[in-house]
This record gives structure tokens, C-alpha cells and sequence, in this order.
């Protein structure tokens, strides 16, 4: 049977994403978590980052444990995809569970050592559920599957925060300004009996592991596995890395952008609703990506193009509009989505040629960021990164995974442990912007803090070229599915 014949596996599938909608729901807790710690125990703004440094690490030294560990023993094909995925789950439920002594004991390194526990379940859970999320169903469309899949897990981002503040605060004329480290016990004693009811619910699911390849597709000399073996990979690796450091650099910088006289002045009470629209706008990239999973015909997929990106603008407009901020300036921004929608079409279903083409187009945004003379809409150019980064992620696994056989599971572990890219990348445009406070005049007539978005666009610059590339590496090695997915459906 052809695989461009193979159903999506819509059964298994809906149990997997309940896992991609956890990491969402956790990850946005951390931004809840930071300022609670940062107050509570007296820390400055670099030691409350330990919060997201700790999460970083816990991936990255995951994935090198789970790296080693399938040098002498082949994990997912010994123990399967489900019962390690189960395994990595109720590692982040004794992480949660952690929590409690920790509060007890009002200790900052014991809440840092429970979040590194939830975070080393998170990277086994990663490791495992990124390749079956592609591999339940045909080839072609197993990047749209990781996009859906991204979507529920922005959709865990945009209301884990919420659910967490309304827990830990309560709302209307009962919330507190006032938090007691004692309040944190009981959110996360729930999320940790959550991870194993979710555990116990995959065990017994209907996944199946994908069969089992005795060969990779490349042979070589040797038997034992290098990435120096596949290009594919470790250029995915450093692809990886600088995606999620574009990611989480463009963001995290913006408030210090908004904040500059050269763009308003913008104080920190009134940063939230452009932080909304920069996480939304991943969000409505990954859910119109993932309107390509869905069997339907052109007409009804044209459609959905359209619709489902007005729907997740509909979301973000009104959840601040319910959290009565003023988002008058946002009505400017289907601009952009409606740009985003017309590349998607223009990719269509093929991981290379879209990974490219979204590289281009966030290099011009940034590019257009830097030099439009309105701050006014300059800032939205930068926003807009992330409707252009929103599709990528699955794009570049699914190119660096291809053709990897048996060693899939190495594969995914070093592509995971380059997440850390989120926790470095971050730190080097922040040096850029710190010039302003010894150089106040700036460079090239802007600020230095407005400058150093120099460094997503460099980033855009490598995503555009491994998409271009990586599918010449798979067709030279006689790989072709990624590059046989066809027209924009």
C-alpha cells in the first residue's frame, strides 16, 4: 500500500496531543511562577530566570541521558513509544508532586530541582511523541500532524497561565495580591495526579508503535551510529537550536523594544496584550498548518485557510477585550495574517519548500522592522515573526528525522536537547540591547535595543537556507517523501 494512502489514525492521535496540550499548559506556568518566586524569596530579575533556565536544562540533559542510554539499548524499540512516553509522564508527576516539600521548606533550589524533574519527564515525553506524532499516518502529512499537535499545545500556553492565576489568586472580588508559597501545593499535588491519570490512559490507549526497521535507509561501513552519518541531522540540530532561540528571543526582548521612547514608551502594565498577540499569532499559524491533516476537498480546505486563522484573532481580541485592554492598534493585523495565509498556500504540503519560504518571509519582517520610520507599525512587523515561525518546528524535524531508520529515536533525543538554543540565543540579543545604556545615541539612527533584532533575522536567514538545502541532502541519499507532498492543498 502506497503511503500517500495511509489514514491519520485520528483515535491514537487525539491521545497523543492530550500529552503536546500539557507541555502548553506547564510551560505557561512557568511565566506565572517567575514573578511568585522572584517576590517571595527577594530575588533579582537574573536569579528568577533560574525558573526557565532550569526547564532549558532539564531538556537538554534529558535528551543526553536518553542519548546514552540507547547506545547500549535501543529504548523505543525495546520498551515501545507508549510505555516510554507513560515512563516520561509520571517522571513530571514526581517532579509536580515535588513541589509540596518544597513549599513546606521554603526552599528556592528544592521548587529549581522539582522543576528540572517535571522538565526531564517533558524531554522523554518530547523525544518520544514528536516522531509518532508523524509517523500515525501518511509521510506527507506528518509535519501538518506535529503543526495540530502545536496547536493544542498553544492552546495549553494560552490557558495555562490563566487557570494557574485563577488557582493561585482567585478572581473577581475575591483575588489576593498576597501568595503564600502553601498556595502553590495544592495546584501542582492536581497537575501531578493529572501526569498519571494521563500515564495510565496511554498504557492502555490504542497506540501502536510504529514497525519495527531492523535497517536504516543509508547504509554505512560501520554499524554504529554518528550524526556525522546524516547532514540531515545535525544541520536539523543546529536548525532546531536557532528556532527555538528565534522563538523565544523575539519575545522575550519586546517588552524592553516597547519600553524605548522610540517606540511609546510602552510601561510594563500595558506589555501584556502585544505578549498575547505574539503567542496567538503561533497559535494561528499552527492551527491553519494543521487544517492540512483534515481529508477534505480543496474548496472546504481553501476555506479553512481563511477561516480557522480569523477564528484564532477572534480568540486573542476577545480574551483581551475580557481582560479589558485596549487592543484598538491590533485592527491593523490581519494585514499580516492575511501574508502568513498566502506563503502557507504557496508551501503547501512540501516540509522544505515551506520551511524556506517562511524563513524568507520572517527575514523581511524583521528586515522591515528595522527600517520602517513608524514605530507604530514597525512593532508589528516583529510580532508577525511568530506567525512565520509557528509552522516551523515540525517542518524541521520532519526533514531531520527523514531517512533515519532505526536511529530515529537517537535522532529525536539530539534534536531535543537543542531546545537549549531557547535559553542562549535569548542572552546574546539582550547584550546587544544593553549597549544603549553606555551608548545612548545608538547605531544607524536607531537604538541599540532596536538594532538587536538583527539577531532574529540572521536566525530567519539559516531557517530559509536548511529548507532549501536539507531537501537536496534527502534526495541525494535517495530520500524523497518530504519533497513528493505536492501542490498547496
Amino acid at each position: 500500500m502506497s503511503s500517500e494512502n495511509v489514514q491519520t489514525k485520528w483515535g491514537q492521535f487525539i491521545s497523543l496531543i492530550i500529552v503536546f496540550f500539557f507541555w502548553g499548559f506547564v510551560g505557561s506556568a512557568n511565566d506565572i511562577l517567575i514573578p511568585v518566586f522572584k517576590k517571595v524569596f527577594t530575588l533579582s530579575q537574573v536569579q528568577s530566570q533560574l525558573v526557565a533556565w532550569a526547564f532549558y536544562a532539564a531538556y537538554f540533559v534529558g535528551s543526553i541521558i536518553f542519548f546514552l542510554v540507547s547506545l547500549k539499548i535501543d529504548v523505543l524499540q525495546k520498551f515501545g513509544y507508549k510505555k516510554t512516553l507513560s515512563a516520561g509522564l509520571i517522571l513530571s508527576a514526581i517532579g509536580s508532586f515535588l513541589f509540596v516539600p518544597a513549599a513546606t521548606m521554603e526552599s528556592f533550589p528544592f521548587f529549581l530541582t522539582a522543576l528540572f524533574t517535571v522538565g526531564l519527564g517533558f524531554s522523554i515525553q518530547q523525544i518520544v511523541a514528536n516522531p509518532l506524532a508523524i509517523k500515525m499516518g501518511s509521510p506527507n502529512t506528518g509535519a501538518h500532524r506535529l503543526t495540530l499537535a502545536g496547536g493544542v499545545n498553544s492552546f495549553g500556553t494560552t490557558i495555562g497561565a490563566i487557570l494557574l492565576g485563577i488557582a493561585l489568586f482567585g478572581m473577581g472580588d475575591n483575588k489576593k495580591t498576597a501568595l503564600s508559597l502553601d498556595d502553590i501545593k495544592l495546584p501542582f499535588i492536581i497537575l501531578g495526579f493529572a501526569f498519571i491519570i494521563v500515564a495510565v490512559f496511554m498504557n492502555f490507549s490504542k497506540i501502536e508503535d510504529p514497525e519495527k526497521v531492523e535497517e536504516s535507509v543509508i547504509k554505512h561501513p560501520h554499524s554504529s551510529f554518528s550524526i556525522l552519518d546524516y547532514p540531515q541531522l545535525y544541520l536539523g540540530m543546529l536548525a532546531i537550536f536557532i528556532y527555538v532561540g528565534t522563538e523565544v528571543t523575539i519575545i522575550s526582548n519586546l517588552p524592553a523594544l516597547l519600553h524605548t521612547s522610540e517606540f511609546g514608551s510602552i510601561l510594563e502594565d500595558a506589555i501584556a496584550p502585544f505578549i498575547a498577540l505574539y503567542w496567538g499569532s503561533l497559535m494561528i499559524g499552527r492551527w491553519n498548518g494543521g487544517v492540512n491533516v483534515f481529508n477534505t476537498s480543496n474548496l472546504v480546505n481553501i476555506a479553512l485557510k481563511f477561516i480557522v486563522p480569523a477564528l484564532g484573532f477572534g480568540v486573542i481580541i476577545g480574551a483581551n477585550i475580557f481582560a479589558a485592554h485596549d487592543v484598538s492598534s491590533f485592527y491593523i493585523y490581519p494585514f499580516w495574517i492575511l501574508l502568513f495565509i498566502t506563503v502557507s498556500f504557496a508551501g503547501g504540503k512540501n516540509a522544505g519548500k515551506t520551511l524556506m519560504l517562511f524563513g524568507l518571509s520572517g527575514l523581511l519582517m524583521m528586515a522591515a522592522g528595522l527600517v520602517w520610520p513608524n514605530p507604530e507599525i514597525a512593532k508589528f512587523f516583529f510580532i508577525s515573526g511568530g506567525l512565520f515561525l509557528s509552522i516551523m518546528w515540525p517542518s524541521i524535524f520532519d526533514l531531520a528525522i527523514a531517512g533515519l531508520g532505526k536511529n530515529t529515536g537517537k535522532g529525536s533525543s539530539f534534536l531535543i536537547m537543542m531546545i537549549l538554543g531557547g535559553g542562549v540565543i535569548p542572552l546574546v540579543q539582550g547584550k546587544i540591547c544593553d549597549l544603549d545604556l553606555t551608548n545612548p545615541n545608538g547605531i544607524f539612527g536607531i537604538t541599540y535595543t532596536h538594532f538587536s533584532y538583527i539577531v532574529p533575522l540572521i536566525g530567519f536567514a539559516y531557517l530559509a537556507f536548511y529548507g532549501f538545502y536539507c531537501p537536496k541532502i534527502l534526495k541525494s541519499q535517495g530520500i524523497s517523501h518530504v519533497e513528493s507532498a505536492g501542490g498547496g492543498h
